[in-house]
């Protein structure tokens, strides 16, 4: 085989990989390891590890990058997890560029640059994809991820993201939350992934209820009905000497079209001189204090 044959060959086998093969694929398409290392010394492939190498000279881009973590972890030992899974099954807006692979706890790995390694007790049964790069399944990777998540915010704001862009529905993140052994903040996974679930608003007001007691606020008005131009207005807690309505957020105003049906409410409320705070029922967990500060606020300073 000449070299220009060679090079051809690796480079259409390489462009699914986004330009780095494995030794071992180089040595399935017939290269020798004599082969590889002329390619290497001549300037035109290089190594990048043990097992990978890139069939250019320039950096690696982020899919080559993943792969490389796989082959230079292990090839069939190591898989691709947490928010690195998610990206790759399409999650947007959430950065992070560090490389997330997970092992069993019995497998002997050596740590990577660029690259979390994460020991797991066990795989769950179809956990994982093996077309195209090895990784875990959605709901799997977004439960690992709230579990290795650095504060309980960056937990939360993961497993919204994954039902806000249909990566995995709630209900498949509770059944996988029963089967996965998180070490730390398994209450609060569970909990966040309840909140996530439609149907879970009266527990919010009631919730809120109880924080309200707790500060020693006026007892609100819960569930006040009004007409408006479009029929009935539900408000979830109003002081009427205040003037003031606190909606509780579920998931269900998130959905497209409620989201333009509460905000036309929500402008009528305002018009008739009402002011309106909103508060989510994930950043009532996440930030109780700052958002209990507001409503005391608007409580104390607007009272006629």
């Amino acid at each position: 085989m000449t070299g220009p044959e060679r090079r051809q060959l690796a480079g259409t086998a390489a462009s699914t990989t986004d330009g780095v093969l494995s030794r071992e694929s180089l040595a399935r398409l017939g290269l020798s390891y004599v082969d590889v290392r002329t390619e290497i010394r001549a300037g035109r492939w290089r190594c990048h590890g043990l097992q990978t190498v890139a069939v250019h000279n320039g950096p690696l881009g982020v899919e080559a990058n993943r792969w490389r973590a796989i082959w230079e972890t292990g090839i069939g030992v190591a898989v691709i997890d947490g928010v690195t899974a998610l990206q790759v099954a399409g999650l947007r807006h959430y950065d992070d560029e560090v490389i997330h692979v997970s092992v069993v706890h019995t497998a002997s790995v050596k740590k990577l640059s660029g690259t979390h390694l994460h020991k797991v007790i066990r795989r769950l049964p179809d956990e994982l994809y093996l077309s195209g790069i090895p990784r875990t399944r959605p709901a799997v990777a977004a439960l690992r991820a709230a579990f290795w998540a650095r504060t309980d915010r960056q937990a939360a704001l993961i497993l919204l993201m994954v039902v806000q862009q249909r990566l995995a529905t709630p209900l498949q993140l509770l059944e996988v939350s029963g089967q996965l052994r998180g070490r730390k903040r398994r209450r609060f996974v569970r909990t966040v992934i309840a909140d996530a679930i439609d149907g879970v608003q009266s527990l919010g007001e009631l919730n809120f209820a109880r924080l309200c007691r707790a500060r020693r606020l006026p007892e609100p008005v819960r569930q006040k009905v009004r007409r408006g131009p479009r029929g009935r207005v539900y408000l979830d807690v109003r002081w009427s000497e205040s003037r003031l309505v606190v909606e509780i957020d579920g998931s269900q105003h998130r959905e497209a079209l409620n989201v333009s049906a509460d905000n036309l409410s929500r402008n009528e409320v305002t018009l008739r001189n009402d002011r309106v705070l909103r508060i989510d029922l994930i950043g009532l967990r996440l930030h109780e204090n700052e958002f209990m500060d507001q409503v005391e606020r608007g409580i104390r300073t607007h009272s006629r």
